[in-house]
């Protein structure tokens, strides 16, 4: 098996996956009824609009990878095996947002979830935490969950839980 072979397969399966979804979603899109709704578009739109692009997506992924694969690709960075510990500390800010969503509301529990992944991000990339990084990634963290937050409950009329029942935390 030659170089370019063995870097075309895995280029072709992503492609292939990624067609296959498009195709299956668009599958499940035959599914949903496509009355109109408010807006003059229904329920089905959005599964087409993403099985649309998606399957667009891997035709060209493939294409890319028939033609002479993904050219000029730089060798990737990082570590040769994964950082477990980094792992952990995702998985923890999810299930903590998960746990706690109900409890604390959605902005403060995505902020603990934006909080716990980006210190496994930053040490997986052997960057100390200091005081300062935890201010700023918990200040983004609300910077971030707060709009989306309001967003969803005073724009477009989605419940999510809140801390308050003023609907504004």
């Amino acid at each position: 098996m030659t170089e370019t072979t063995s870097r075309r397969t895995p280029q072709l399966l992503v492609g292939g996956l990624v067609l296959l979804t498009g195709l299956g979603l668009a599958g499940g899109a035959l599914k949903i009824p496509g009355e109109a709704g408010y807006g003059g578009v229904g329920p089905n739109f959005l599964p087409w609009v993403v099985a649309a692009v998606l399957t667009l997506c891997g035709i060209l992924i493939v294409r890319e990878a028939l033609t002479g694969g993904f050219r000029d690709m730089e060798e990737p960075s990082g570590a040769d095996r994964a950082w477990w510990p980094g792992l952990v500390w995702v998985s923890a800010g999810m299930l903590a947002n998960a746990a706690l969503i109900t409890t604390i509301g959605f902005i403060l529990s995505c902020t603990l979830c934006y909080l716990l992944a980006v210190q496994g991000l930053r040490r997986a990339q052997g960057q100390g935490t200091t005081a300062r990084s935890l201010a700023a990634d918990l200040v983004t963290g609300l910077l971030l969950s707060a709009p989306v937050y309001w967003m969803f409950t005073k724009f477009l009329a989605i419940n999510l839980p809140g801390l308050t029942a003023t609907g504004w935390i």
